[in-house]
């Protein structure tokens, strides 16, 4: 990169400093879910069969943000631990809900407490209206990467969006 190239400001970043922040969580989250034998996406698939009892691999892959081939993996080893439970053949097409177990719940009970403990620690240094803004930014930052654009258009990262009459004859 030359000095005249424009470059991020690892300081001043919001991508660089949500990345940490996610590496920070990422660390506390496994810290405390490692002594009861669970991973995040172990922790997070019971919460998510918890809050919607009967959900599909897939359901739950979207849900922990992992393969369907990494949740199945995972959905076989809950299984072998009694934490889950699905049928041997789909009731409708191909999918088999999922539903915790009692061991599965009461797992969860425990694993819950120290997550929310951790998001305790993460948000101690906010007020409820900080934490309200958050939710409200953050919700609106994944929103801009995942939803398509309003218009449809998408200017090249290397050319400047166009404005005034330019970008009305453009859009003629």
């Amino acid at each position: 990169m030359s000095q005249g190239e424009p470059r991020v400001e690892l300081d001043t970043s919001l991508g660089y400093m949500l990345k940490a922040a996610a590496s920070a969580l990422h660390s506390a989250l496994e810290a405390v879910l490692r002594p009861l034998g669970m991973t995040i996406t172990h922790y997070a698939c019971l919460e998510l069969l918890a809050q919607r009892p009967g959900l599909s691999n897939s359901e739950l892959a979207r849900g922990a943000f992992v393969t369907r081939q990494s949740m199945n993996v995972l959905l076989q080893a809950l299984e072998r631990q009694g934490l889950v439970v699905r049928p041997a053949q789909a009731p409708v097409g191909r999918a088999l809900p999922t539903e915790l177990t009692a061991r599965g719940r009461r797992q969860l009970k425990v694993a819950s407490a120290a997550v929310r403990r951790v998001e305790q620690d993460m948000l101690a240094n906010l007020d409820v209206s900080e934490q309200d803004q958050m939710r409200r930014l953050l919700t609106a930052c994944i929103a801009a990467l995942t939803e398509p654009p309003a218009s449809g258009d998408v200017t090249p990262p290397d050319r400047p969006p166009a404005s005034g009459h330019a970008a009305q004859a453009a859009t003629a």
